[in-house]
């Protein structure tokens, strides 16, 4: 029995739909979807284009003129949830599945969550900017795209990080914050497996200084020359210099060494194939990583045409998130149930840009898999059924798990009281859960 087309579907992407039929070549899908353009992504409700960075500035500054306004209604966190309700619905209708999952991958990889006080606003941007252009090409473009935008220079607290010696600095007001620094060594490129130093770190933060963002104008981030700690700094053994040029630099440099290559190289085995991955499946990965100069495109290329990745199990737990889009798209659902994924993912304790931590959200089942999520799933996939309680528990069946579906499973749905149990029976199955 050919079960290639619906791992593909798991595996790679958000789950199948209804009306998005199975390729019969899977692998030759994906190459494909990897090597043409992304398609258009919807626009936030009341947007009639992308918000953009100025954009964001402008709805900040309208919370200056609203004095007491707070919590949902302050403007920021209305364009962060017409942002996130845009995303939930691309993720729910995309045929590019295996590219939104990608970039899911990547956003998480470069975490900056909401709970960071002047971020909302700027996430949708984030994504779509500083993330998804770079899914299919350079870790070292996307590195420095993410590093230079306002959500990551706020989240980490970077914009207000200031060389001791430079010439604020030497006003005595503000000082160094090795925030950003810490984080792009220990969770974006080296990891602690490196063995870098806590001097690597301070140096680090040190060339950093000068990159902060400027809401005249809505300018957004710039490098401020007297914020910028003067002279030379040694990171991981490598030199450099002054200035904004040095600070790329440093990040390509980074993205390019082999400690990052292989940090990379077992998430991304971790995420797609096992929470324990094969080691022979992380080396392939990390020498497309190293004989590319860290080219992530390639790494998803690597993905795709190795045997481990088509003869491991789906034994992956799908996360709140996962869950909450595969559903739907299970059922068919357009558009105006984006509302429906948030608070899903949300109730299941996995809300969009909300990561506890820089490190992003966990990627293990054990984080996921507890008795009272098991029965909350449950509840959820209850839920759902019931906005399409006419449809067949058996077509559903055959649309997400086709013959992954165990004969217990079937034979549950198929003598259900309702539609809507069995419905809700396969969504809340064991192998349902899993990608």
């Amino acid at each position: 029995m050919d079960f290639s087309r619906h791992h593909a579907a798991i595996r790679f992407g958000l789950g199948a739909r209804p009306d998005q039929p199975l390729p019969d070549d899977p692998k030759a899908a994906l190459l494909a979807e990897l090597a043409r353009p992304p398609g258009p992504l919807p626009l936030p409700e009341g947007w009639d284009h992308q918000p953009t960075i100025a954009d964001v500035m402008e709805v900040w500054g309208e919370e200056g003129r609203m004095p007491g306004v707070m919590g949902r209604a302050r403007p920021r966190n209305i364009l962060a949830g017409q942002e996130m309700r845009a995303l939930a619905e691309h993720c729910i209708a995309t045929p590019d599945s295996f590219r939104e999952r990608l970039v899911l991958f990547w956003t998480n990889h470069l975490t900056a969550s909401r709970r960071g006080g002047n971020v909302a606003g700027f996430l949708g941007d984030y994504m779509r900017n500083a993330i998804r252009p770079h899914v299919t090409g350079s870790f070292g473009d996307m590195l420095v795209a993410a590093t230079w935008h306002p959500a990551m220079l706020y989240y980490l607290n970077q914009s207000s990080s200031v060389g001791p010696n430079s010439p604020t600095g030497q006003r005595g007001r503000v000082g160094l914050n090795e925030n950003l620094g810490r984080e792009i060594l220990e969770l974006h490129t080296l990891s602690p497996a490196a063995g870098y130093s806590q001097a690597d770190v301070t140096n680090f933060a040190r060339l950093l200084t000068g990159l902060t963002v400027q809401r005249r104008d809505g300018t957004g981030t710039i490098f401020a020359a007297s914020r910028h700690e003067p002279g030379p700094k040694r990171v991981f053994g490598e030199e450099f210099g002054e200035g904004a040029p040095e600070i790329e630099r440093a990040l390509r440099w980074l993205a390019v060494q082999e400690s990052t290559q292989r940090h990379l190289a077992t998430k991304l085995a971790r995420h797609f194939i096992d929470d324990t991955p094969p080691p022979a499946a992380i080396q392939k990965i990390f020498s497309t990583l190293r004989d590319t100069r860290s080219d992530i495109g390639a790494a998803a290329r690597t993905l795709v045409e190795m045997p481990e990745t088509w003869q491991k199990p789906l034994t992956k737990m799908r996360t709140p998130q996962e869950f909450a889009f595969a559903a739907l798209r299970g059922l068919g659902a357009g558009p105006r149930l984006a509302p429906i994924a948030l608070r899903v993912a949300g109730s299941l304790g996995q809300q969009v840009w909300l990561a506890a931590d820089p490190i992003g959200w966990p990627d293990r089942a054990e984080d996921w898999v507890t008795p009272e999520g098991v029965l909350q799933r449950m509840e959820q996939a209850h839920d759902m059924a019931g906005r399409f309680s006419r449809e067949d528990p058996m077509a559903l069946a055959g649309v997400v798990l086709g013959p992954l579906a165990r004969p217990e499973t079937l034979t549950a749905a198929r003598r259900a009281g309702s539609q809507r149990d069995g419905l809700t029976l396969v969504l809340a199955s064991p192998e349902f859960q899993r990608r």
